[in-house]
């Protein structure tokens, strides 16, 4: 095991840093028994679930609907930018981020996009005046031709999750989320269920708590770089498709997601499609939150019951992205 290039004090550093231009999102707290009847229809056993609160911290109201608007803030603000911009490989939302940042600061983005994007993000990442390329089927695919690009054009680039001034800044979720918690009186979190597909998001909270916290990361059983990883005792490739493949379509969890990961004794709980649609649909039912397929996976973990906590603990989910139509949620 490798000592992480990313750690608590990188993470202070970013907060600091991206402060003053990033949004401090809000918390949802209910009782877990709203969460006892699964979006099946189901009821769980009342015994496992009938004590304790989630808490929901709603990141999807992030500048750019995501949490990638930290770390793309991050680097930005951290880095010299080459005179021919930045640019970026993304389902979306990381290329979203990385054009509002871009344009918030003065520089050029370029943004490279596989064709399974949802044509929501592929609209928002015009709207923040980037130049959008969308080639390959797969997200793996897309940095192939940014790598291009910043070889022939010199062009700052920015990994999604890779980098560790990203890496860090998505780090800072988690950091904010546990300030708020205490500030709010609640109890400590107990678990953590995050949406995983490059890992930076789950493995910079998982840097921030470390192995005290019960860190769970949320795949679908067609994106499941973390679950491989696991089994395979490294990252390896998989295939991706599904519902949530635009935003959580990578196909190898990052190494510094997966070191941090294993070091925090990070657990992997996978869900099918089914109940992420089903886990959106509730979400808009309950509370009136639209969000993107992959920021339903984690509540789809609680709901289906693929990821139980013991009586009256303190779970935590992280709504990490809204870049999607409300059309589709009937």
């Amino acid at each position: 095991m490798t000592t992480p290039v990313v750690n608590r004090s990188d993470i202070e550093t970013a907060a600091a840093r991206i402060a003053p231009r990033l949004r401090r999102t809000p918390l949802l707290s209910v009782p877990r028994s709203e969460f006892d009847q699964s979006a099946t229809g189901d009821t769980a056993d009342t015994a496992d679930t009938a004590e304790g609160t989630v808490t929901l911290k709603l990141e999807y109201l992030q500048h750019s609907g995501t949490f990638k608007a930290r770390g793309a803030t991050n680097f930005v603000l951290g880095n010299d930018i080459s005179p021919a911009g930045v640019t970026a490989a993304s389902g979306g939302n990381h290329g979203a981020a990385v054009a509002w940042a871009a344009q918030q600061l003065g520089h050029r983005a370029t943004i490279f996009v596989p064709t399974i994007s949802a044509p929501a993000k592929v609209d928002r990442l015009r709207s923040y005046g980037a130049e959008v390329v969308q080639v390959g089927k797969v997200y793996a695919e897309a940095l192939e031709a940014c790598v291009e690009h910043e070889a022939a054009t010199g062009a700052t680039a920015i990994h999604a999750y890779e980098a560790p001034d990203v890496f860090a800044g998505a780090g800072t979720t988690g950091r904010e989320f546990e300030a708020q918690v205490a500030a709010e009186g609640l109890p400590p979190l107990d678990d953590l269920l995050v949406a995983c597909g490059g890992g930076g998001l789950v493995g910079g909270i998982a840097t921030w708590f470390g192995p005290d916290t019960g860190i769970v990361a949320c795949e679908t059983n067609r994106t499941s770089a973390y679950a491989s990883a696991l089994d395979a005792g490294r990252p390896i490739d998989v295939t991706v498709t599904g519902v949530a493949a635009d935003a959580l379509g990578a196909t190898r969890i990052g190494t510094l997601a997966f070191d941090a990961l294993r070091q925090a004794g990070a657990l992997s709980v996978l869900v099918d499609d089914r109940p992420v649609v089903e886990a959106r649909r509730w979400l808009w039912d309950s509370f009136r939150i639209v969000v993107e397929h992959s920021a339903a996976v984690p509540v789809a973990a609680l709901l289906s019951g693929a990821w139980r906590p013991g009586p009256g603990r303190h779970t935590g989910i992280v709504v990490c992205g809204a870049n999607t139509s409300p059309t589709d949620l009937a």
